[in-house]
């Protein structure tokens, strides 16, 4: 092998900009290569990628996905496994997993369906527990897919990205209070991951993977049903899975366009999910952002 080209073919690099091209995508290491950054970086054919389904079904992969989901702990859904019974018997669960992908039977169970109070109200809001094997394919899918649209994501979204949260979300309201932007338009999407259109989310989705396999998987997320003590309820057309670990990247996929549009019509928005502030200098120009979120949201 020439000296001046690394083990995956990918010109040699100085260390500092390997780690750079790291730290920018923020991709898991053993599940994205280097070669695959950098032809994220490039660009790939008609910007769609088309085979992915070995990275989510691989057992490294797999194995990083049932670290992560082990150490955010959680109940168990409806198949009655918990963490610590699934861990006991981690590595035969993972290679079911990975046998059930590869041949293209893994069916993700319903949610189960559990009441809690609300903060400050007597009120009670549903949590939706997916099975722990679920979580750890979620979990998968997600890494392999993330950096994808991570490379192309606006950059005053901040709400469940990697690298990012509400101090930084916080310091940039402070920083456009400061430059005179004071009349500030604020927007609560109500019930915004239970109502977002399958459809509209899959083609949004589309535009960035071809892999049918990994958009089956995805699919499957979004009709996985509901079961609350002993009923079934089917999947509706809308919403993405409760308390799932791939929802806030589809919700972030679907919010994305108006994150653009908002953007390009030369607002300054601070996203967090979906809570949002359009940060303007004058009561005209809110009202302005204002007719643009409703003329957005009346058209989705």
């Amino acid at each position: 092998m020439n000296r001046e080209e690394s083990s995956a073919g990918v010109p040699a690099r100085d260390k500092q900009a390997e780690e750079d091209l790291w730290q920018r995508h923020r991709a898991e290491r053993g599940v994205w290569t280097e070669s695959m950054l950098v032809a994220l970086e490039r660009g790939v054919k008609g910007n769609k990628w088309f085979s992915l389904i070995d990275k989510v079904q691989s057992m490294r992969t797999l194995e990083l996905a049932w670290a992560k989901v082990k150490s955010n702990a959680g109940a168990c859904g409806v198949d009655g496994i918990t963490i610590g019974r699934f861990a006991k018997d981690s590595q035969n669960r993972l290679l079911a997993v990975n046998e059930q992908m590869k041949q293209s039977t893994y069916q993700p169970k319903p949610v189960k369906r559990v009441w809690i109070d609300k903060p400050g109200s007597a009120e009670k809001r549903p949590l939706g527990i997916p099975t722990v094997t679920d979580r750890v394919v979620q979990a998968a899918v997600r890494m392999v897919i993330e950096p994808i649209y991570e490379s192309r994501f606006a950059g005053h979204s901040y709400g469940f990205r990697p690298g990012r949260g509400c101090k930084e979300a916080l310091r940039r309201v402070g920083e456009l209070l400061q430059a005179g932007n004071t009349h500030v338009v604020d927007v609560d999407i109500k019930g915004y991951f239970d109502t977002i259109p399958h459809d509209r989310l899959m083609e949004l989705v589309r535009e960035r993977i071809a892999d049918g396999r990994v958009l089956g998987l995805i699919e499957g997320f979004l009709k996985q049903g509901v079961i609350e003590g002993t009923d079934w309820q089917k999947a509706k057309e809308e919403g993405t899975p409760q308390e799932g670990v791939i929802s806030p990247l589809l919700a972030n996929i679907y919010l994305d366009p108006l994150d653009w549009l908002m953007a390009g019509s030369g607002f300054e928005m601070v996203r967090y999910a979906d809570d949002m502030v359009v940060m303007c200098r004058s009561q005209e120009e809110a009202a302005a952002a204002l007719a643009k979120l409703k003329e957005w949201m009346a058209g989705v």
